[in-house]
C-alpha cells in the first residue's frame, strides 16, 4: 500500500523512542575507524516538518519530541543530531532515520535507502543529495535481500514498515531469517506499533523463538489523541551493540516516568 505517509506522526512517542535507539547505535558503530553499511527497506522523506499542516493535523509530536527533548543529555547522539538539524533546517525541522544515519556517518560508510511512495521518493532524493547516499524506488524487503550481504559488511539493516498491511506481522519474521541466512553478522533492527489488539505479538515471538538472544525494548505511553490505537512502541534488535541494553533500559525508564 502507498497511502502512509509519515509527515502525520513525525516526532511522536514512538519516533522518540526508535531514532533515539538508532543514534546510540549509529553513534557505536562510527566510533571504531571501520567503514560499515546501513540499509533500510522504509524509509520515509528523511526530513520533517513539525509545523506542516499535516503534523498540526494529528499533533503527535507535541506528546513526543515537544515533551522529551530535554529529557536525553545534551551530549547523546539523539539529542546531537537534533541540534544539528535544527541548526541546518530550522527550529521546526525533525529528523527520520535515513537523515540520523546520514549526520551520524562518515564519508567511508555505505547508505542504502528504500521508498516506494512517489511523494515520499521525491522528497528522500531531495533531501539526501548532499550526501552519498544509494536512494532506490523499490520494494525495501527485495532491495534489502538483494543488497545483503553488503560491502563493507559490518552494519546495520533497519525495519519500519508502516503496518497498513496486517501480512506484514507474519512476513517479517520471514524476512529476517532470511537475511540472517545471508548476513549473519548484521544488526538488524525492527520497530513495532504496540496497539490496543496487540497484533505484534505473535510476530515477535517468532522473532525471538529464532533469535533469544536479540534485544527487546519496549515503552508505553498513552494515546497521542482520543481514539489513536497506539499504546506503546516496540523495538527487536538482533545483534545488539556493545552497551545497547543499558541504553535501551535508560529510555525506557525515561517514558516510564511520564
Amino acid at each position: 500500500m502507498l497511502s502512509y505517509q509519515h509527515i502525520y506522526h513525525a516526532g511522536n512517542p514512538a519516533d522518540v523512542q526508535k531514532h533515539a535507539l538508532l543514534a546510540a547505535m549509529l553513534a557505536y558503530l562510527a566510533a571504531k575507524d571501520k567503514p560499515l553499511s546501513y540499509i533500510e527497506t522504509h524509509a520515509g522523506r528523511g526530513l520533517y516538518r513539525l509545523d506542516a499542516p499535516e503534523a498540526a493535523k494529528t499533533g503527535e509530536a507535541a506528546a513526543g519530541i515537544g515533551r522529551l527533548a530535554g529529557a536525553f543529555p545534551a551530549d547523546h547522539p539523539y539529542s546531537l543530531c537534533l541540534a544539528k538539524v535544527r541548526a541546518f533546517y530550522g527550529p521546526s525541522a525533525y529528523p527520520g532515520s535515513p537523515l540520523i544515519a546520514a549526520l551520524g556517518l562518515r564519508p567511508s560508510d555505505r547508505i542504502h535507502l528504500c521508498e516506494l511512495h512517489p511523494r515520499e521518493h521525491a522528497e528522500l532524493v531531495r533531501v539526501m543529495a548532499p550526501f552519498r547516499a544509494d536512494v532506490r524506488k523499490e520494494d525495501g524487503v527485495a532491495a534489502a535481500l538483494s543488497i545483503c550481504p553488503p560491502t563493507p559488511r559490518r552494519g546495520l539493516l533497519m525495519i519500519d514498515p508502516s503496518y497498513e498491511v496486517k501480512a506484514d506481522y507474519a512476513a517479517i519474521p520471514r524476512f529476517i531469517a532470511a537475511i540472517r541466512r545471508k548476513w549473519n553478522v548484521g544488526i538488524i533492527a525492527l520497530w513495532y506499533p504496540i496497539l490496543l489488539d496487540g497484533p505484534h505479538k505473535g510476530m515477535v515471538d517468532a522473532i525471538l523463538a529464532a533469535d533469544p538472544d536479540a534485544l527487546r525494548s519496549e515503552v508505553a505511553f498513552p494515546p497521542v489523541r482520543e481514539g489513536h490505537r497506539m499504546t506503546g512502541s516496540g523495538m527487536i534488535v538482533l545483534n545488539p551493540p556493545y552497551g545497547l541494553p543499558d541504553e535501551a533500559a535508560r529510555i525506557e525508564a525515561l517514558f516510564a516516568g511520564l
